[in-house]
């Protein structure tokens, strides 16, 4: 009994905890009033409404000095140990009997024996675990168990009940303990997995990244070639057309002389005019477009093998993660020079995120002089 006291004295006014008790974050138990005398002292300036207070503060746990902080219900916002609160009921209840329990000399009431009703319970059976009386050891039922005396059993007993109330008090506040590790582990993973999503996320924006930059590059090389193009075609456009015009002049000048009646005059006009009609009719001064000039297929990209690669996108363990640093350091330095697949987004470029995008090779096109060949008439 005087083990199971200890556990139930409060450390402040060091008396049996009175109602209500209450249990505080670290699972130390604390009367209510005592509690709140020490939040009170800890926090002099909060303001109060009735000896209450109305805002949250913080004072310190007087058995392990752990801080306790507080909401704006102060003390009355901590929950009620309940179970402390009965095992006081039951050992005041007990002390009571004990203190009331008269001396030996005087008669105390005993229970009778239900099979010899004139004699009194006295003795315990081992063997079957009931009191009972010296007939039935004699006469009766337990004449061949073991007995033992009852004042003997009774204090044993009640050591043990004595023992196990104190022994689930301690299991109580180490449960509630490993309960708030394991709040505490909650709150852990929930940051964590957060934290590990941003990651991820970043990482696939930086993927983005990177592709819109290779879209741009790629696009700004077809543009430019398709300009270059567009213009030499119609440069070419305009040599022609400049030469039709010539012709049409000329051809509209020899049906003029056609017209002509005078024989001397249409003579002398012929003569010029055919110099014309020979040297607007030699078209070997104008270049014709090469056939297929016109296609753009060179700029054909294939991603099949990005696509694959991109499929099997998955987290990496740390271990494999430092060998791929190392290997892909020693590839860069062996690889030479890009080839155009690997500048156009080929596997290479998706081996690290974080290395700096090779320049986009250009495609080899025809010169210009292969595209063009000069055609005599």
């Amino acid at each position: 009994m005087d083990s199971l006291e200890k556990q139930l004295i409060c450390p402040i006014c060091l008396e049996l905890f009175t109602k209500p008790v209450v249990i505080l974050p670290c699972q130390h138990n604390l009367c209510r009033k005592c509690a709140n005398d020490i939040y009170q002292s800890s926090n002099p300036y909060l303001p109060t409404r009735g000896g209450t207070s109305m805002s949250g503060g913080r004072f310190r746990c007087p058995s392990c000095r752990h801080e306790v902080v507080m909401d704006r219900h102060g003390v009355y916002g901590l929950q009620r140990n309940l179970l402390v609160e009965n095992i006081i009921d039951m050992y005041k209840q007990q002390f009571i009997s004990n203190s009331s329990r008269p001396s030996p000399e005087s008669k105390v009431d005993q229970p009778m024996c239900e099979v010899h009703e004139d004699e009194k319970i006295n003795i315990y059976c081992l063997t079957c675990g009931v009191p009972t009386c010296s007939m039935c050891k004699v006469f009766g039922s337990h004449k061949d168990c073991e007995v033992a005396p009852l004042d003997s059993i009774f204090q044993t007993k009640k050591t043990e009940l004595t023992d196990g109330i104190a022994m689930m008090v301690s299991n109580n506040d180490r449960i509630q303990g490993i309960i708030s590790q394991l709040e505490e582990t909650c709150r852990t993973i929930e940051e964590n997995g957060r934290r590990q999503k941003s990651q991820v996320c970043e990482k696939f924006d930086h993927l983005y990244a990177i592709l819109e930059d290779r879209k741009r590059e790629m696009d700004l090389k077809v543009a430019g070639e398709k300009e270059e193009k567009l213009n030499y075609i119609n440069g070419l456009r305009k040599k022609y057309g400049d030469h039709l015009d010539s012709m049409t002049k000329i051809m509209e000048t020899g049906i003029q002389t056609l017209e002509e009646p005078e024989m001397a005059v249409f003579l002398k006009n012929a003569k010029s005019l055919f110099q014309k009609i020979t040297e607007v009719s030699n078209t070997s001064h104008l270049e014709r477009v090469e056939r297929g000039y016109e296609s753009m297929d060179h700029y054909y990209v294939s991603f099949k093998k990005e696509g694959k690669a991109l499929r099997n996108i998955d987290f990496a363990r740390e271990d494999e993660e430092d060998d791929d640093d190392d290997d892909e350091d020693e590839a860069a330095v062996d690889s030479g020079p890009r080839t155009e697949q690997t500048a156009l987004g080929g596997p290479d470029t998706l081996g690290n995120l974080d290395e700096p995008l090779p320049p986009l090779l250009p495609p080899q096109t025809p010169n210009k002089q292969t595209k063009t060949s000069t055609t005599s008439s």
